[in-house]
């Protein structure tokens, strides 16, 4: 069955209960079939006839296995999308892929032309070997696995207690992730699943629960975990990537910020209990020793001469740089206190596929949009633009600008930004090491000793630049203006290769966020403000003022979530939480655009905005709020059921 090569992997890469268990487990493959067919013999016995789930559950090894198993959906996100590009980034209004020229009939040109349909949807009809795509699919079959485990554990065979509350506390973890995958995907399209369903069931009754009742149960099932001792706030032993407490704070903090977002709360308010859940969480995080990541741990690589994060190697730029290209260790002196659940895919070498790939890689898929550029403010913490209207024409051409911001110069764009900017973004003008090798004909290179193997790469992005220049369609060029940075270690390259840290699924900056926006909702404004400072201030930024008014910190908070959030999978999500039910999303991801860059001189350059392509891009209508169920599911389903359980649109 499909399913062999995954649930192998599943095993072989099986540090959830260590090596040595997972290599006696090999021999149990045909019994791991079992969890994932869809037909009523598999569910009883394996096709060898030998082996039966309630063998399974009267072996403690094969009881832990089973948990395995609850694992292997979980998705690699990040640059792990299929063919190496970072999805929902590049489907927002912060990117342009650069495979929709290069590519157009994967995931991104397709969006963008909306070439897009219930039976074939782009976003989900292929999928890497990280787990990401065909989400409707991949996540109930998880669900069941967590249903069908918490049904057994209570009365399975295992050698320790603790270790049975320990794993039952795991299966609640992840079958709360899982619907909170589905939920942010799909919307209310879901029902409740406390049992797993036999397929032998009747359907018939089968119902959609709203989305507050869904959000419930996704926080009933975290409070059941948080609520088992043996579960640990984190992991500090050779256990990576084991759920924990920390995890299910994280998503109770998510969920219930997004079901009362305009889109999801159907006209109620929930803000009140949005405020008291994430002041909670974010409490408890802090109480288990999480905090911001504020310490440079690694200042030879960060802040010397030939990393140039910032200008004059600024250490708030090189301090955000460093936290996401390194990955959390496991350990109780660890550095990242921040980091509450990574990755355990590998992001691959980054510098060959993802940003700055036209130095020496092969595409630089995500190119930030100077819609991302123009949310970083100028170091005197005012916006470039007016945040509630930030410009004056449908694409975006006409910038509509702060008249309380006196730093910022069109025709120097780059001077006097958030350290933020630096760390993330490669524009014309910033610095990277190149490796002697490269063609030098066509870029500043600054000079630097012989011996070190490398030079100082001056970035041009400037029309007519041949390798680094924007391009409407070469893969390796920019489409923007910019390169993405946030994730690519300073020094990585084809000589000297360090692949992207693994992905950081929640982080405490996120939390905080989080906590800040609900507070703000609920009228509770000194909170509010001091959680974005608190952000702010790991950066070097300044506060922002005390005299703003409910509707102005609100708009602040989503501002701030742009910048601090930016390439990690929240903007996508964000803008459609904020729309109404009947909106559309042509203020933000119809029109995205680029900064043409002329070379006027030495060091001299104009500046001039424009579209990224000639037409719109189509994936910004109503219906894009939501995926569509698949065409067969949404088909039988109502059949079935008698009712629609189609997203509005597809």
């Amino acid at each position: 069955m499909n399913n062999q090569k995954n649930i192998l992997r599943a095993f072989c890469t099986g540090a959830l209960y260590g090596i040595e268990k997972i290599k006696k487990l090999l021999l149990l493959l045909l019994v791991a079939i079992l969890f994932f067919s869809a037909c009523k013999k598999a569910l009883d016995m394996a096709p060898d006839g030998k082996i039966s789930l309630d063998d399974v559950f009267n072996d403690n090894d094969k009881v832990e296995a089973f948990l395995n198993s609850c694992y292997e959906n979980l998705p690699g996100k990040g640059v792990r999308y299929y063919f190496w590009s970072r999805g929902p980034v590049e489907w927002s209004d912060e990117a342009w892929d650069t495979d929709a020229e290069a590519e157009p009939r994967i995931m991104s040109g397709r969006l963008y032309n909306g070439d897009a349909s219930a039976s074939n949807f782009p976003a989900v009809d292929r999928s890497s070997d990280a787990g990401n795509g065909d989400y409707w699919n991949r996540y109930w079959n998880a669900i069941h696995n967590c249903s069908y485990f918490l049904q057994r554990i209570d009365a399975a065979s295992v050698d320790d207690e603790t270790n049975r509350q320990r794993m039952k506390a795991e299966a609640y973890v992840l079958r709360a992730y899982y619907y909170h995958e589905l939920l942010k995907w799909y919307g209310a399209v879901l029902p409740i699943m406390r049992e797993p369903f036999e397929f032998t069931a009747d359907f018939s009754g089968l119902e959609k629960a709203s989305y507050y009742d869904l959000t419930k149960f996704i926080m009933e099932d975290c409070d059941s975990a948080l609520a088992i001792s043996a579960l640990p706030t984190r992991i500090t032993t050779n256990e990576p990537y084991r759920v924990t407490k920390a995890l299910a704070e994280a998503i109770k903090s998510k969920v219930i910020l997004f079901a009362a977002s305009p889109l999801n709360n159907g006209g109620e308010n929930y803000w009140e209990e949005a405020y008291e859940v994430n002041k909670a969480s974010l409490q408890h995080l802090r109480d288990w020793g999480y905090a911001l990541y504020n310490k440079v741990n690694y200042s030879a690589t960060y802040l010397s001469d030939d990393a140039h994060i910032g200008p004059d190697k600024d250490t708030y730029a090189a301090l955000y740089n460093e936290y996401f290209t390194q990955s959390a260790t496991y350990s109780s002196t660890a550095v990242d206190n921040e980091t509450i659940y990574q990755g355990r895919e590998s992001q691959g070498n980054i510098w060959n596929i993802d940003g700055i790939g036209a130095q020496d890689g092969y595409k630089s898929g995500t190119c930030p949009s100077q819609e991302l550029v123009d949310s970083y403010e100028t170091t005197d913490g005012q916006p470039i633009l007016d945040l509630d209207n930030p410009y004056l024409d449908e694409q975006h051409l006409q910038p509509n600008y702060n008249p309380d911001n006196t730093l910022y110069d069109p025709n120097n764009p780059y001077a006097n930004r958030d350290p933020r900017f630096y760390a993330s973004i490669y524009y014309n003008g910033s610095k990277r090491t190149a490796w002697w090798g490269f063609d030098e004909t066509s870029a500043s290179y600054e000079n630097y000793p012989a011996s070190t193997g490398y030079r100082t790469r001056i970035i041009a992005t400037y029309v007519g630049e041949p390798q680094t220049g924007i391009d409407a369609s070469v893969r390796k060029a920019t489409r923007t203006g910019y390169f993405e940075r946030k994730f690519l270690h300073p020094n990585s390259g084809a000589n000297n290769v360090v692949a992207g840290a693994q992905w950081k699924y929640f982080r405490l900056g996120e939390v905080i966020l989080n906590f800040a926006e609900a507070a703000a909702e609920a009228g509770k404004l000194d909170e509010a403000r001091d959680a974005v400072n608190e952000i702010r201030s790991r950066v070097g930024m300044p506060d922002i003022p005390s005299s703003l008014t409910q509707a102005q910190l609100i708009s602040r908070v989503h501002h701030e979530r742009r910048v601090e959030l930016a390439f990690e999978e929240n903007r996508y999500f964000d803008v459609r939480r904020w729309s109404n039910p009947t909106d559309d999303l042509s203020k933000t991801d119809k029109w995205i655009t680029a900064m043409e860059i002329t070379r006027t001189g030495n060091n001299s350059f104009t500046y001039k905005r424009r579209v990224v392509r000639d037409t719109e891009r189509k994936n910004y209508t109503n219906k894009y709020l939501w995926f569509p169920v698949p065409l067969d599911e949404a088909n039988r389903l109502k059949a079935i059921t008698g009712d629609d359980w189609q997203n509005p649109g597809w």
